[in-house]
């Protein structure tokens, strides 16, 4: 159990403490320091984090119905697998569900609602230059809360945030570069609402939260989330790695081709076969053998 001996539970305000341990043992599975196939004993977890059993067993509950853990008979909970593409995956839906928030955001969304917006980056560039980590994952959040609440779509708005809480809010404040990238794309997705420009907005809104799951990825990776750590990172890797893979594969291909061109080419040797008259002096040969009994009998 050094994992979770290594960490303290979140103190996000009005969070149960049943939620407070699922998220905590959510955050060890991704940064894979829970592994795949490894036990949770609910007595050993509640004794290191200084709780009882009870929102132990809540919020591994919680995490089975997530699909993070599952629970086997007569064995206990074990930590499911956590891939990659399941990251991915839980970014790509956040960022389809959000853009498409953020674009009727942009249609319903007053003067007021503009200033909070230009409020929030004001003190989220203060609470990032003065290295106050919880302020600015705060922050961040309450940013996309604010727009997807102008949204007016309840339903979706739900759905959204039973995906984002997969993944605790104070991660995403830890991943390396995603607090550069933000501070771009949040003035420019504020002027785009602004302007009422729906398509620019869901454009903006999806490319900001996928960058979020590249950085995330790429710093998982580096830190050995999945095997072994990484120089180069996922995000470098898979580009670097995919893209001069295909552009080889063409010129590979084509070149078994010439040989068979040129084999059908080069088939004057069949020409060869045909002037097999080689074979003709072996007829003559025996075409003359019976020739000389005849002449010594005339003889």
């Amino acid at each position: 159990m050094d994992p979770i001996r290594s960490s303290q539970l979140p103190k996000d305000v009005g969070m149960q403490l049943s939620a407070s341990v699922a998220s905590h043992l959510r955050e060890q599975i991704v940064s894979g320091r829970l592994k795949t196939g490894e036990f949770l004993r609910i007595d050993a977890i509640a004794s290191e984090l200084g709780v009882s059993t009870t929102p132990v067993r809540e919020g591994l509950l919680l995490l089975q119905s997530e699909s993070f853990v599952r629970l086997l008979p007569r064995r206990g909970f074990v930590v499911n697998s956590f891939s990659q593409g399941d990251l991915r995956d839980i970014f790509w839906a956040q960022a389809v569900i959000a853009a498409e928030l953020a674009a009727r955001a942009a249609q319903k969304m007053g003067k007021e609602g503009l200033a909070h917006l230009q409020h929030l980056i004001v003190e989220h560039k203060a609470a990032y230059k003065a290295r106050n980590d919880e302020q600015v994952a705060r922050l961040g959040h309450e940013f996309h809360r604010a727009i997807n609440l102008a949204a007016e779509s309840p339903r979706l708005a739900l759905l959204l945030g039973s995906l984002t809480k997969q993944l605790p809010n104070r991660f995403y404040a830890s991943i390396e570069g995603q607090l550069e990238e933000t501070f771009e794309y949040h003035p420019i997705i504020l002027d785009a609402i602004r302007m009422k420009d729906s398509d620019a907005v869901r454009s903006l809104m999806y490319r900001h939260i996928m960058g979020g799951g590249d950085h995330l990825v790429d710093s998982l990776e580096r830190s050995g989330a999945w095997g072994e750590p990484s120089a180069t990172g996922g995000k470098a890797v898979g580009k670097s790695v995919a893209k001069p893979a295909g552009k080889p594969a063409a010129p590979v291909a084509k070149a078994p081709a010439k040989p068979t061109k040129t084999a059908k080419v080069a088939r004057p040797a069949k020409s060869a076969k045909a002037v097999k008259p080689a074979k003709a002096p072996a007829r003559s040969r025996a075409a003359a053998k019976p020739a000389t009994p005849k002449g010594r009998a005339r003889a």
